[in-house]
């Protein structure tokens, strides 16, 4: 599997992975001062999503960790410090479970461990039905919806215009296949305390999609984490508080002797 990504500067590796159904391009505002701290910061688009082919076979969590490996490899890179947001940290708890050697340090952000509940799995098996009965809005006009804090997209419309396009990008396969996955993903909780790197957690306060009390369970499970909840920001909290989402991220990683 082959992804596309971007590959930015020298230093201590950092890969971000993307929330559904964006892309690597969500992570612009970040990207600067990672590379300014010393950073070099990978953002691969997951398969499916943004300028990334689908997968071959079934959409699973395993699938897009081993693609994230691959591009490891591909990259000669042995350990990086690897975060995810929302879809992309379910990915992230695969790849601590499966290649936890392969981690310097773990970022979960804006994130869960917990697995959907019955209501959620209808739901996105819903979704995934009407994608693929030709329904291209449904999902984007689905998650616009939980995308900020209440107010954000009135007083910043840019914003949600800039998110609705990266969430257009996704190719139909490729929304299918997420819905899917993270339906069927595996439920973490209990094994959270089995997972020993260093880890930050970022909450939202105003998180719509995954309230702050999915923040608080993920770092009471984590044997040696720090949490942070960003006020005034929801589910995209990296694009609407950029300032002071990099703020912890860079505070993080110095004071793990990272950078």
């Amino acid at each position: 599997m082959t992804l596309i990504f971007d590959d930015t500067a020298t230093g201590l590796p950092v890969l971000l992975i993307h929330g559904f159904p964006l892309s690597r391009k969500m992570w612009q505002p970040q990207v600067g001062p990672l590379v300014k701290a010393g950073c070099r910061v990978i953002t691969p688009d997951l398969p499916g999503f943004g300028e990334s082919p689908p997968l071959q076979g079934p959409a699973n969590m395993d699938a897009y960790a081993d693609a994230v490996i691959g591009l490891l490899d591909r990259l000669g890179i042995d350990r990086a410090v690897i975060g995810g947001m929302s879809m992309g940290g379910y990915v992230l708890l695969d790849l601590l479970e499966r290649y936890p050697r392969r981690l310097t340090a773990a970022l979960f952000l804006v994130t869960r461990a917990a697995a959907d509940d019955a209501a959620g799995r209808v739901r996105r098996g819903d979704l995934a039905g009407a994608v693929r009965g030709g329904d291209r809005e449904v999902v984007p006009d689905a998650f616009e919806k939980l995308l900020f804090a209440p107010g954000t997209p009135q007083k910043r419309p840019e914003l949600l215009a800039t998110v609705r396009k990266l969430m257009d990008t996704a190719e139909p396969e490729g929304v299918v296949g997420g819905l899917l996955a993270m339906r069927d993903r595996k439920d973490y909780l209990a094994l959270l305390p089995t997972f020993h790197l260093p880890a930050l957690v970022i909450g939202a306060a105003e998180d719509l999609a995954i309230p702050p009390s999915h923040s608080e369970a993920l770092a009471a499970g984590l044997p040696d984490d720090e949490l942070h909840i960003v006020a005034k920001a929801g589910h995209m909290g990296n694009l609407e508080q950029p300032e002071a989402f990099n703020r912890i991220l860079l505070e993080f990683l110095k004071k793990r002797n990272l950078i």
